[in-house]
């Protein structure tokens, strides 16, 4: 299959999908930097009452804070690439470690369904005869409904082409 920005690929439709976070790096720091100040403050007070226990069950706290603040910045550099071309449908999912994994759909009977879960955000799966294939797990609500709008549209110009023949213009 031809690269995705070769001539003898018409991309008809691209989609990058990316988690949202709302801490930029210099805001991760500040919020890392302002736990550290609350349990170490909380921490020295307990030593100067002679609680010392607390103060070392408080490294742990922070600790593990700091680990898991630094999993969840981690998982901010997964990504995943709908592309549509003339040849099909390939999806390129990049994983935190920068790992790729690359799928190849036909879209001669793929659909775009939007299965509804109630009290759940709904799925978009790529579904044909012998394949399912969810994509957007990380987007909320809106933003999967109108991936599904726009990738369902993309597919009915590609699977209906409108021509243009001069010979047929008044």
């Amino acid at each position: 299959m031809p690269a995705p920005d070769s001539p003898a690929s018409n991309l008809l439709f691209e989609a990058v999908i990316v988690p949202h976070r709302s801490l930029t790096p210099r805001g991760l720091l500040t919020l890392l930097g302002a736990i550290t100040g609350m349990v170490g403050l909380t921490a020295l007070r307990f030593w100067l009452i002679g609680a010392w226990p607390v103060a070392a069950f408080s490294v742990v706290e922070v600790g593990l804070a700091i680990w898991l603040i630094w999993l969840n910045a981690r998982s901010a550099r997964a990504s995943e690439l709908v592309l549509l071309s003339e040849d099909g449908i390939r999806i390129i999912r990049t994983d935190p470690r920068g790992r790729r994994q690359e799928r190849q759909l036909s879209t001669a009977w793929l659909n775009v369904v939007v299965e509804e879960t109630p009290g759940r955000v709904p799925r978009i799966i790529l579904a044909a005869r012998n394949v399912r294939e969810e994509i957007g797990t990380v987007l909320g609500e809106a933003p999967k409904r109108d991936l599904a709008a726009a990738l369902s549209a993309a597919l009915y110009r590609a699977r209906n082409p409108v021509f243009d023949n001069s010979q047929l213009r008044d």
